[in-house]
């Protein structure tokens, strides 16, 4: 069984900043794609930012600048910094990995921005 553990979320003003750590554990040999999405109420999932094995970065319109994404191989662990926090940016953020054949999603991890 393959787990992803999500922390850092919570609520800041907007301007702040955030850092959300996403943790792999279990039969994992191979990770191929670490990202975040994030999904607000009464819209669709959508990415945030994404991370090759091979460190090519991937990020949406919205965020690219103010967060950036990161992965620590020896840890399989992905993060994300987010900086100038808007409230547009309130959602539930998911951690997301590939492997070969197989796609894991974490529980999610709250953030609320406030004006």
């Amino acid at each position: 069984q393959v787990q992803l553990v999500e922390s850092g979320g919570g609520s800041v003003q907007t301007g702040g900043s955030l850092t959300l750590s996403c943790l792999a554990s279990g039969n994992i040999f191979t990770i191929k794609t670490m990202g975040w999405y994030r999904q607000a109420p009464g819209k669709q999932r959508e990415l945030v930012a994404r991370i090759t094995s091979g460190g090519s970065l991937n990020y949406a319109d919205s965020v690219r600048g103010r967060f950036t994404i990161s992965r620590d191989n020896a840890k399989n662990t992905v993060y994300l910094q987010m900086n100038s926090l808007k409230p547009e940016d309130t959602a539930v953020y998911y951690c997301n990995i590939t492997v070969p054949m197989s796609v894991y999603w974490g529980r999610g991890t709250q953030v609320t921005v406030s004006s």
